[in-house]
């Protein structure tokens, strides 16, 4: 039995039935933040890809091994998936070099250059910026993403921790802490000297490594199973946590992130994971 999941703000069950007729012999149920399919069909990746490319809503299997009943924990990316931007090219934009710092936070993404390599290459171009910046980034650019708010008060209502964790830096993931209750933060720290940016990281950098370890540390300490967390990225220094998580969740993500998630969210809002879950 293959479960389709089918979502996105223009769907409509009448649009469904419409998509499914031709494809797929099957029951449409409409729920809370999706549309359920259930076939006795098998859907291979290669065709799935097709059904999207497609489509203006986005459709997902359902992982025939996932226990969404048992799930504890989410574990979110911060930069551009539980927020609009990336914070380090927006503090860039205050010295007219967010062009450079931008090409590297996508190369990072897309997988080309190690996130390591690209954050210390990419803070040492904000050498100098007032310190005060930071709060301007936050104020002025920094806002969730679509449906954040509600996903976050559905995971709470069901009694599911949720954690935050980014390449980018503490300043941001502190406020959001506090801001939207979450329960757990692991960021870098930029380091300030003078009222300024010094241009480096203190300590170690949070990179693809340093997220999964987060993950499987908070598992221990939740007493539960890698199997019951759900991880949300975009980037392809998400990619090691996503795959040791119960539910791997790509939110308007790069290509290559898409290709190995369980999910792919690309019209859909944050919200929507809610439907992978009781």
């Amino acid at each position: 039995m293959t479960i389709l999941i089918l979502q996105g703000p223009r769907l409509t069950l009448g649009k469904a039935r419409q998509w499914a007729a031709p494809l797929l012999k099957g029951e449409l149920h409409e729920q809370p933040h999706a549309i359920r399919m259930t076939t006795s069909q098998d859907v291979p990746p290669e065709r799935l890809t097709a059904w999207r490319n497609g489509t203006d809503f986005d459709i997902n299997v359902l992982p025939a091994d996932f226990e969404p009943a048992e799930v504890r924990l989410l574990i979110s990316d911060m930069d551009s998936t539980l927020i609009n931007i990336e914070c380090v090219d927006e503090i860039a934009d205050f010295t007219g070099l967010k062009p450079q710092v931008a090409a590297i936070t996508e190369s990072a993404m897309r997988g080309e250059i190690d996130f390591e390599t690209s954050l210390t290459q990419r803070v040492s171009l904000l050498k100098g910026i007032p310190a005060g910046v930071l709060d301007e980034v936050y104020q002025q650019r920094l806002r969730l993403n679509p449906g954040a708010e509600i996903l976050l008060a559905g995971l709470r209502a069901r009694g599911i921790k949720t954690a935050l964790v980014s390449g980018g830096f503490t300043v941001f993931t502190e406020r959001l802490k506090t801001r939207l209750h979450l329960d757990y933060t692991l960021a870098n720290e930029l380091e300030i000297a003078g009222g300024h940016l010094s241009g480096k990281v203190k300590g170690s950098i949070v990179g693809a490594h340093a997220k999964a370890a987060f993950l499987s540390r908070l598992c221990e300490e939740l007493n539960i199973e890698a199997r019951q967390a759900i991880a949300v990225g975009d980037g392809a220094n998400d990619l090691e946590m996503m795959r040791i998580a119960g539910l791997s969740v790509a939110y308007h993500a790069k290509p290559a992130v898409q290709a190995q998630a369980d999910i792919a969210l690309n019209h859909s809002g944050l919200d929507a994971i809610l439907a992978f879950l009781p």
